[in-house]
C-alpha cells in the first residue's frame, strides 16, 4: 500500500499524529524528503511540530514563511523545515544553497514544494492536508522505495 490517511479534528491530535509520523523517520537512519502541501492555515507547520518533537525537538516552531527554511540541529539528525510560499522564483533555490541540506542524514519537510518545481529532490513521502469542516484530512503517500518501506514500518506499528 503506498498511500494512508487519518482524519484530525483538533491541534493536539494533529500534533500527535506528526509524532507518529516523525518517529517511523528517527527510526531509520537514512536521510528522507517530505513534501507538505495544503492551503494557508491548514496544519502544515502544527504537523512539523510533532514531527519535530519525535526527533527531541521542545521548543516552538514557527512556519519559516520569510527566512525559507528553519534548521534543526538535533541530537540524532538535522531537520529541516522549509516553506516555499513565498519563493518569487524557484532558481532562487540555488542562490540558497538548496542542494547541500539534502545530506545523507538530514530530514527536510518542505512545505509549498510546487513553488520550488524543477530545484528539489523528488519526495520519499507526500503530506496533503485537506480542510474538512472544522477537522483536517491528512493524506500520507509513498513516492519513493524508501518511502514505502516507511509508511509499512508505519502501519506494522501498534
Amino acid at each position: 500500500m503506498n498511500k494512508r490517511e487519518w482524519f484530525i479534528d483538533n491541534e493536539i491530535d494533529m500534533v500527535a499524529l506528526g509524532e507518529r509520523l516523525g518517529l517511523v523517520h528517527a527510526a531509520h537512519s537514512e536521510a528522507a524528503i517530505v513534501f507538505l502541501e495544503g492551503d494557508l492555515g491548514a496544519g502544515k507547520t502544527t504537523l512539523s511540530r510533532g514531527i519535530l518533537r519525535a526527533f527531541g525537538h521542545s521548543g516552538s516552531v514557527k512556519s519559516p514563511t520569510y527566512t525559507l527554511v528553519e534548521a534543526y540541529e538535533l541530537p540524532e539528525r538535522h531537520v529541516y523545515h522549509f516553506d516555499l510560499y513565498r519563493l518569487g522564483d524557484p532558481e532562487e533555490l540555488e542562490y540558497l544553497g538548496i542542494r547541500d541540506y539534502f545530506d545523507d542524514h538530514s530530514i527536510s519537510l518542505i512545505e509549498w514544494p510546487a513553488r520550488g518545481a524543477g530545484y528539489l529532490p523528488s519526495p520519499d513521502w507526500w503530506l496533503q492536508v485537506t480542510v474538512e469542516g472544522v477537522g483536517r484530512r491528512i493524506s500520507v503517500e509513498a513516492k519513493t522505495a524508501k518511502g514505502r518501506l516507511l509508511l509499512q514500518n508505519l502501519q506494522a506499528e501498534k
